[in-house]
């Protein structure tokens, strides 16, 4: 019994299933929320520095993790 995977037609076939298959859909969420972190913080860095905030790094990480729960609920009703 001989197994033949190797067609010239389609040389990328085995990568690109590799790569839907192993690539997690939380990654995805994270990228897309660094993006939308990206948006927010730009937005509301002069506020956040300014004194207004006790922590702005606490808040700048709590911006990160809505914008990564937000982007997940937007992957998954897509």
């Amino acid at each position: 019994m001989t197994l033949n995977h190797h067609s010239p037609a389609l040389p990328l076939q085995d990568l690109i299933f590799g790569a839907s298959v192993y690539f997690p859909p939380l990654f995805k969420a994270v990228l897309l929320g660094f993006l939308l972190w990206l948006i927010a913080h730009r937005i509301l860095r002069d506020w956040m520095y300014a004194g207004d905030i006790w922590h702005p790094i606490l808040m700048d990480l709590s911006l990160f993790v809505i914008a990564v729960g937000l982007s997940l609920a937007l992957l998954i009703a897509w």
